[in-house]
């Protein structure tokens, strides 16, 4: 159970860390490095408000399982 557990935890915290990476809108590699990319209040839409909900269920998922392997390991 515990290894199952520790291969979904790397899987969706690749998963996680993509969805972020992703969510930089198209600055380049100054928005990866925190550089301003403009306005903070946008509208998400189409992919962008895809993108930010995975990216919010794939953080409850992330946190979830990290819980669980806590209360297992006790």
């Amino acid at each position: 159970m515990k290894n199952f557990l520790d291969i979904a935890l790397i899987i969706t915290s690749v998963g996680l860390i993509l969805s972020v990476i992703l969510q930089s809108k198209g600055a380049g590699l100054g928005g990866l490095t925190g550089a301003d990319t403009g306005g903070v209040f946008t509208a998400r839409r189409g992919i962008e408000r895809v993108l930010f909900w995975v990216t919010i269920t794939l953080s409850v998922i992330f946190f979830a399982l990290v819980i669980t392997i806590i209360l297992l390991g006790r």
